[in-house]
């Protein structure tokens, strides 16, 4: 093995364990963020008693999940029921590793260590775990294996209550995967690269993403509530119906695995938001970010970290703001609307960046991408209305003639 390789593998290996704990300590931070929200919201008091103003509420959690007692409800499959709460667990936590959370930096060393050998690396860093080139689509695979825990845990746990909670989540993803995969392709157009740096780049030379692909924007983030189990489709869980759904029979540590996973999974959701449609880890108004160094790394940084606050703080927000749908209405939302909405989006996408290339030869990328984002103000204010007229549910509210 080559010096050269050997410092690869540690800068990776050292990247894999600062995300993995980043991760993990900011899911147990998004719980005392969301209950702080609610209580913000609900003008009451959220947790201060643990810590100060209840900053060590999350530890407090995390060691009562930890020495609770492992309950196993008689009749269940006892290998599935071990193992569905891992399946959600270990993708939840693998997307994470291809975002990219700031600007590369140079970093640059030479050393050995005993029995190990020379380690030698010099040249940019980027700091996420693996600049894959397929970039968002990994996420999106690698994302849907999350519903074979949820689905499994729900069959495993021998209960009525999680057995639907269970395949209502495997009917809801599968139905909002596909809007949300399509609602990527005009950002594919756009950019020519589905690769997350050369997407940055891209808005960096121009626009950011949110306003020429406003409708993908909205087409995503609807399909990624649904994706995330999160109000107003967490049907999943709906306490007020299935108890707590497919998670009902689990307790301790794996109940929190659930939890872990379904954070993890808005984080990293929140993530592709800002890096797909908020320019990333671009600062706005200037063009220092873009010379490699420590400060920019930690300014970009800055950046990115709060552009996902903002985003887990509108998730959080439209939990406590819009109640549940019934889960007809959730079905024809996806299939009735938001997937002709999708392809319809596509071809006249595909229609106007050819047509304003053809019509402003010579111009900038931002010229092009302002007449891009004229076009989708009048696509939005259509899709809007169509959504004030009730066509969202195309169905899913008719009341049989005759009823009151």
């Amino acid at each position: 093995m080559t010096p050269e390789l050997k410092g690869f593998l540690l800068l990776s290996a050292l990247k894999l364990l600062l995300v993995f704990t980043a991760t993990m300590v900011g899911v147990a931070y998004m719980t005392l963020m969301e209950r702080w929200v609610s209580a913000w919201m609900q003008d009451r008091k959220g947790p201060n008693r643990v810590g100060w103003k209840g900053i060590l509420q999350p530890i407090a959690d995390g060691i009562k999940n930890l020495i609770k007692e492992e309950t196993f409800p008689p009749h269940t499959n006892r290998i599935l029921f071990l193992v569905a709460p891992a399946l959600s667990f270990i993708p939840a936590l693998m997307m994470s590793s291809v975002i990219p959370w700031a600007a590369p930096f140079p970093v640059t060393f030479d050393f050995t260590v005993p029995l190990l050998g020379r380690f030698v690396h010099d040249g940019l860093m980027p700091v996420q775990v693996a600049d894959l080139p397929i970039g968002f689509l990994y996420v999106l695979a690698i994302g849907s294996i999350g519903v074979y825990g949820i689905a499994l845990a729900g069959w495993a746990s021998n209960s009525k209550y999680s057995l639907l909670g269970g395949l209502r989540s495997s009917a809801q993803m599968v139905s909002y995967e596909i809007p949300m995969g399509m609602s990527l392709i005009p950002v594919i157009l756009l950019a020519g690269n589905v690769r997350f740096t050369e997407i940055i780049a891209s808005q960096q030379q121009g626009l950011w993403y949110i306003l020429p692909l406003f409708v993908s924007f909205f087409i995503f983030a609807v399909a990624g509530f649904a994706e995330t189990n999160r109000a107003p489709f967490d049907l999943p869980e709906a306490e007020s119906e299935l108890v707590a759904g497919y998670h009902t029979e689990y307790s301790a540590f794996k109940f929190s695995m659930f939890f872990i996973a379904e954070y993890a999974n808005v984080m990293t959701f929140c993530a592709m938001v800002s890096t797909l449609f908020f320019g990333g880890w671009d600062v706005p108004f200037t063009t220092w970010d873009e010379t490699p160094g420590l400060a920019q790394t930690l300014v970009t940084g800055l950046a990115m970290f709060l552009k996902v606050t903002f985003g887990i703080f509108v998730v959080m927000w439209v939990r406590w703001t819009l109640p549940r749908f019934r889960f007809d209405q959730l079905m024809a939302t996806g299939w009735k609307f938001m997937l002709p909405v999708a392809l319809a989006y596509i071809m006249v996408m595909t229609l106007a960046i050819w047509g304003v290339e053809t019509a402003l030869p010579g111009a900038s990328v931002r010229l092009h991408q302002l007449a891009l984002f004229g076009l989708n103000v009048v696509l939005a204010w259509l899709l809007f209305f169509l959504m004030d007229r009730g066509f969202v549910m195309a169905g899913a509210y008719r009341v049989p003639r005759g009823a009151d």
